[in-house]
């Protein structure tokens, strides 16, 4: 059975979002836009039944508000993350302390570089991309730690593409909304996989919460296969954003 999930830590974005990393080329993000979708994302994570902690924003990271990628949160253990991208390395320290009050700690040590975006929770077992953000000794590191609380994991090429999850995502018992990219890949072969349409590849990134799926606005053809599972589904707007390289599921640490 999917995790049910009792707590969300969220950070706020700061008025400098505009200058984080991004390859879009989708322009320069509004941020009292951007605000308002936050909040609309925080009031949808309470609306599943999670109390949510917000952090303020982190002065000198404009990316900090993608929170998902400074830990990894099981029900055992969370594991703090040693991020990928130099710019982004000094935002996990700061959130020990809101998961220390929940959960033992364990860290990811340098050479591994890993993002919290590229792991995929499915019971206990868990995907981990290898990206540009999270290298081989990162996810071996992961690996050992998980183990040791008696999980089972799986390495996963990402390739292009920034995490693993910005392809690939649980969407109900065993079914994995996917892109193109990954629908027949070899790793994914005990799931049932959705694929979403050409064009409307940002949709993957669509979070399951509590019985509830939280997927991106504007994805007709992807939210129609979705409503097959008869499983309700709260669209969102997210594309301040998208503009930044982020989706749903950045925006949390859920646990």
């Amino acid at each position: 059975m999917p995790h049910i999930f009792t707590h969300a830590v969220c950070r706020r974005p700061g008025p400098g979002l505009g200058g984080g990393l991004t390859t879009s080329d989708l322009g320069a993000p509004d941020f009292a836009l951007a605000c308002r979708q936050f909040d609309r994302y925080v009031a949808a994570l309470t609306e599943c039944g999670l109390e949510v902690s917000v952090l303020e924003a982190l002065d000198g990271h404009p990316d900090a508000h993608f929170i998902e990628d400074t830990a990894v949160v099981t029900p055992d253990v969370a594991i703090i993350t040693f991020p990928g991208a130099v710019a982004r390395q000094g935002e996990q320290h700061t959130i020990t302390e809101a998961l220390a009050a929940h959960r033992p700690l364990n860290y990811i040590q340098s050479p591994g570089t890993l993002d919290g975006g590229d792991i995929l929770m499915i019971g206990t077992h868990f995907l981990i991309g290898v990206s540009d953000r999270t290298n081989e000794e990162g996810a071996r590191q992961l690996g050992t730690i998980l183990e040791s609380f008696g999980n089972t994991w799986q390495a996963v090429p990402v390739g292009a593409g920034l995490h693993f999850k910005s392809s690939v995502n649980l969407v109900g018992e065993k079914i994995l909304l996917t892109t193109e990219v990954f629908a027949n890949r070899e790793e994914l072969s005990g799931y049932k996989r959705i694929t979403v349409p050409a064009g409307e590849e940002y949709a993957a990134n669509t979070l399951l919460i509590n019985g509830r799926l939280i997927m991106p606005a504007g994805y007709p053809a992807t939210r129609a296969q979705l409503k097959t599972l008869g499983i309700p589904i709260t669209a969102l707007d997210t594309s301040e954003f998208r503009k930044m390289d982020g989706g749903l599921t950045c925006l949390s640490l859920r646990y």
